[in-house]
């Protein structure tokens, strides 16, 4: 477990850009009342996929694309059967005996996965998990590239792309929630019975890619995972933890917990909350007992062990206008050195980029150097957390109360900051959303930076130059001609290569100059530069500057969230026009 959150909290969207953008491989299971579905990644990748409607398999997908008739359908089905275990896949079956071809096969395995995204955006609620310790690709799709020898590459952000379109027809038409496979006339020979086709198909109708590590079974079937006891899930997620215990305590954890598990399904609302918790820890006891208790209190609670996930996490957190807590876990099995050191780089960081955090430090009992070094890096307070070596007579009780402490603690009323109720952030989010446009989408980059501070010019980049052709301010929009060249103004060369805004002096001899000839010097030589990224690389460097008026606190967090929201909405609209040109193509 490496990643856990809400999806109502964290969308499903940027959870596979996320997944995506770091490289991640593991199997992120979604949960929601409305079923299960997974989706395995590999190196960031989509390989494999799992739809929550048990009745959406890769053999009814291939009918409704033409690419193979009920008939042939029914008899690969029944040579399955009666294949018994020697049984190849379907996919194998049917390209085999020559009633599929492989660009078609392909096809209908990516349109699963499509459909299985396409459900997920519907749900407004659920869980998501990452589970970095599995990676199950079954026979379905690895054969493909295993026994073909096809080289096959499915890009996540084209399949995710390709999913939000689908879901935006099927929205704007009203058939979002529509039957995925309507039903035939009667007059069609009928398909196997779900139940029986579950028992001809197992799990290898899934997959999409070959994983050469990955050591080939015979799959079981696939059942979807029904926990219907409160108790069973987490007994299955600590009990190894606290196998230590006397049955007793065992119980009256599992009861603990269980009991917050059924107050949440009697009680889908537990009220709102301005805090979002986000906790860093590689420890599953901490993570699954902290997420269970604060999500059911109203805490938006994420939990994650790597840190290059928690810049994105904070980044939501504060969209979402919630003053983000981080409670950072050092691991038990590093030094107190090693584990000073990890607190005090993720306290500066967190406390450099992130004004508006806060931080908590858990240490074992009796840590009194860690709870001090954590205190001189810029935590806020240190709590001891439950150890079952040190302490194992009163670890229950000690777990409930640290629980209760947590939540009190992250409860706390923290002081107002800028980045977390910044006037217009959230109306700029909604109006970038509806753009399409480069040009359209750097005017409300300037348009809010504009509010920020007092007048904004954006800078494109054309080539070798950085061109501008408009200053916003507070009243009007009105032209100007300013031109240089990138590599003649180190900050703008610096911000080109690294992506990263810059709010300071303005100590740049040649940007001061291109300014000065179409703008009236500043009174404060204080500006802000806030590149737009796409796809790797700046497009446009946002520039703004006090004007006329006195200089005042700017938060960067909120610019930064809204450039790069403004920069995955110019990529999606790439994309979209990058896929209708290939329908137009066709």
């Amino acid at each position: 477990m490496s990643f856990v959150g809400d999806l109502e909290h964290l969308p499903i969207v940027d959870v596979i850009q996320l997944l995506h953008a770091t490289r991640k491989s593991g199997t992120l299971c979604l949960k929601s009342d409305r079923g299960e579905s997974q989706l395995v990644f590999s190196d960031g990748c989509i390989v494999s996929a799992n739809h929550s409607n048990n009745s959406v398999r890769i053999g009814q997908i291939l009918v409704q694309m033409n690419a193979i008739t009920r008939e042939e359908l029914e008899q690969s089905l029944l040579e399955q059967k009666s294949a018994g275990n020697n049984r190849a896949p379907l996919i194998a079956s049917l390209i085999e005996s020559g009633k599929i071809r492989k660009e078609d096969a392909f096809k209908g395995l990516e349109t699963l996965i499509e459909m299985t995204i396409v459900e997920v955006l519907t749900w407004t609620e659920g869980t998501f998990e990452l589970d970095v310790e599995s990676c199950v690709v079954s026979d379905e799709y690895r054969y493909i590239p295993e026994k073909l020898k096809l080289d096959l590459h499915l890009n996540t952000q084209n399949v995710l792309m390709d999913a939000l379109r689908i879901y935006d027809e099927k929205k704007r038409d009203g058939t979002l929630m529509t039957e995925t496979f309507p039903a035939e006339e009667s007059a069609a020979p009928p398909l196997p019975s779900p139940a029986e086709e579950e028992r001809i198909i197992s799990i290898d109708d899934l997959g999409l890619d070959a994983l050469d590590d990955l050591e080939k079974v015979i799959p079981g079937f696939f059942t979807p995972v029904r926990v219907h006891d409160p108790a069973a899930i987490h007994r299955e997620r600590i009990g190894a933890h606290i196998s230590r215990l006397p049955a007793d305590d065992q119980e009256k954890l599992i009861s603990f917990l269980a009991s917050i598990t059924e107050k949440d399904s009697g009680n889908e609302s537990h009220g709102g909350s301005a805090h979002a918790l986000i906790l860093f820890s590689s420890s599953d006891f901490i993570s699954h007992t902290v997420v269970t208790y604060c999500k059911h209190d109203g805490l938006f609670t994420f939990s994650t062990d790597e840190e290059e996930n928690l810049d994105h996490i904070i980044n939501q957190s504060i969209a979402k206008e919630l003053t983000p807590v981080m409670v950072i876990d050092p691991p038990d099995d590093i030094s107190e050195a090693a584990a000073a050191e990890m607190v005090d780089r993720l306290a500066r960081h967190v406390t450099e980029k992130f004004p508006a955090a806060t931080i908590f430090q858990l240490v074992p009992p009796g840590a009194y150097d860690l709870a001090l070094a954590g205190l001189r890096s810029g935590v806020r307070a240190v709590l001891p957390k439950p150890d079952l070596r040190q302490r194992m007579p009163s670890f229950v009780n000690d777990t409930i109360a640290f629980l209760e402490t947590l939540r009190e603690a992250a409860r706390v009323p923290q002081p107002t900051a800028g980045g977390v109720d910044t006037p217009g952030l959230k109306e700029s989010l909604e109006a970038l959303s509806g753009l399409k446009e480069l040009v359209e989408i750097t005017a409300e980059l300037e348009r809010f930076a504009a509010k920020m501070l007092s007048r904004a010019v954006t800078f494109t980049l054309r080539k070798t130059e950085l061109v501008a052709e408009r200053v916003q301010t507070a009243d009007e929009t009105r032209p100007i001609s300013l031109s240089l060249r990138a590599d003649s103004s180190p900050l703008l060369q610096q911000i080109l290569a690294e992506g990263r805004a810059y709010f300071g002096p303005l100590n740049d001899q040649s940007l001061e100059e291109a300014i000065s000839v179409a703008l009236t010097p500043p009174v404060s030589r204080q500006v802000m530069l806030l590149p737009l990224r796409c796809l790797g690389r700046v497009l446009a460097i946002i520039y703004a500057d006090f004007g006329d008026r006195q200089q005042s606190a700017v938060h960067l967090e909120p610019c930064e969230i809204l450039a790069r929201h403004a920069g995955l909405v110019y990529e999606n609209s790439l994309y979209r026009k990058k896929f209708e040109q290939m329908i137009q193509q066709h």
